[in-house]
């Protein structure tokens, strides 16, 4: 599913070529299970034009430039509980999906104390361009997703997926997976105290090593507290998701978890909580 947005007459060519991948995926789209599945930094792919932004190969890989295993997990959860699932289709070094636009971490000059050479100094125009070609389409994407569920009356609750880097600059993560939340409708707690009963998931994270906050983050505000559905992003410790049966195994835990929370939940969004795209 690829959106398309008129060219910004200002710059002299578009983002990706016309043969480049899609800007986002949108997996499992008819699922009639009770969740909604996002994955904001499923991919550290590059548009071609850019190059690398002038960072190497081992940044490229690393979780300055994506969320390591997060797709993985996200795809099988979509499997296990019937979910529809958007993800991302490039790095968030190009433009950050799940950042409001315009704060500083939107298209980082910086990401955990590594300059991004290609960042630096854009124009409005160039930000614009990044903005209109890989954040819009993806949030659109979600909220036509969420839109079509409330027509058809199916109850929902929103969980986005992320991992995280175990070796963040000045802090110590213990956490192998952690529930982020705030508005959330009911369900982060129950879920925190069900994932506290897996020795693997011990100890889990309340709220750490991220909050939710409204210059931080975008699709749980927008997509899921706008609308009153249950909500919560996870956080898995990237070590545990160094092979794609690592991250089959952390989803089968989430849906052992979650999905007997989901019936008492779930609820179905009105037209007037339904944000404009």
């Amino acid at each position: 599913m690829t959106l398309l947005f008129p060219a910004n007459p200002d710059l002299p060519e578009p983002l990706l070529a016309a043969d480049e991948p899609p800007v986002l995926e949108v997996a499992n789209p008819a699922g009639r299970g009770a969740l909604v599945l996002t994955c904001d930094h499923a991919s550290n792919r590059m548009p071609a034009r850019l190059g690398t932004l002038g960072l190497g190969a081992a940044d490229l890989a690393s979780h300055i430039a994506w969320d390591p295993g997060a797709a993985w997990v996200a795809r099988r959860l979509s499997v296990l509980l019937d979910a529809p699932l958007v993800l991302s289709g490039y790095s968030r070094l190009v433009v950050d999906c799940n950042r409001p636009p315009g704060v500083p971490g939107s298209i980082p000059a910086a990401s955990a104390g590594v300059p991004v050479p290609g960042n630096q100094d854009l124009s409005e125009a160039e930000r614009r361009q990044r903005f209109d070609t890989l954040l819009a389409p993806y949030q659109a994407a979600i909220s036509h997703l969420l839109e079509g569920r409330a027509a058809a009356k199916v109850p929902t609750v929103v969980l986005a997926i992320h991992s995280f880097t175990p070796d963040y600059p000045g802090q110590e993560r213990p956490w192998p997976i952690a529930v982020t939340h705030r508005h959330d409708g009911g369900l982060a707690r129950p879920l925190i105290e069900r994932l506290r009963r897996d020795p693997a998931a011990l100890p889990v994270g309340d709220n750490r090593p991220y909050n939710i906050g409204d210059d931080s983050d975008y699709t749980i505000p927008v997509q899921a507290e706008r609308r009153r559905l249950p909500n919560a992003l996870i956080e898995i410790r990237q070590d545990g998701l160094r092979s794609e049966a690592d991250a089959h195994r952390w989803a089968g835990r989430l849906a052992d978890a979650v999905s007997p929370l989901l019936p008492a939940l779930a609820r179905i969004p009105t037209p007037s909580e339904t944000p404009t795209p």
